[in-house]
């Protein structure tokens, strides 16, 4: 269900989305993507650089924090900006939950500014692969 400009109030909170990682995921990604890079294919080379194993692209962790804001936007077409800074790796098996609240609202133009994140559960700790993410999402009259 897509988000109505009317019925949004600051502070709401975004449905959070979660997904588990997997190495399929990860390939199709780096082909779609065309970046090759062996440290998202080849566990060797990540465990020589500290990884237990291959990691996710930054990029495709942003991906998933883009569908999270695209649904519940109503169209990835509102999302007129979106931007985040990477903190943390996203191993193979895991689960990243994308999730966000509505921080400003500008009725005269009829956008939402978003705060948003992306987290996970390693170690019993909740570690954050995106946070400070933001996105301007503009709603038809």
């Amino acid at each position: 269900m897509s988000a109505r400009f009317e019925e949004i109030r600051e502070g709401d909170e975004l449905p959070a989305l979660a997904r588990v990682v997997t190495r399929e995921d990860v390939r199709a990604y780096a082909e779609a993507s065309g970046d090759p890079n062996p440290l998202h294919q080849d566990d060797d080379l990540a465990r020589s650089v500290g990884f237990p194993g291959v990691i996710a692209h930054g990029m495709f962790t942003m991906g998933h924090l883009a569908a999270c804001v695209s649904t519940w936007a109503g169209d990835p077409a509102r999302i007129t900006r979106l931007s985040a800074q990477f903190r943390a790796p996203v191993f193979m098996d895991e689960e990243i939950v994308a999730g966000g609240r509505v921080r400003t609202l500008d009725a005269p133009a009829r956008t939402a500014i978003l705060e948003l994140w992306v987290t996970l559960e390693r170690g019993g700790t909740t570690e954050h692969p995106i946070r400070k993410g933001e996105a301007e999402v503009a709603f038809p009259a």
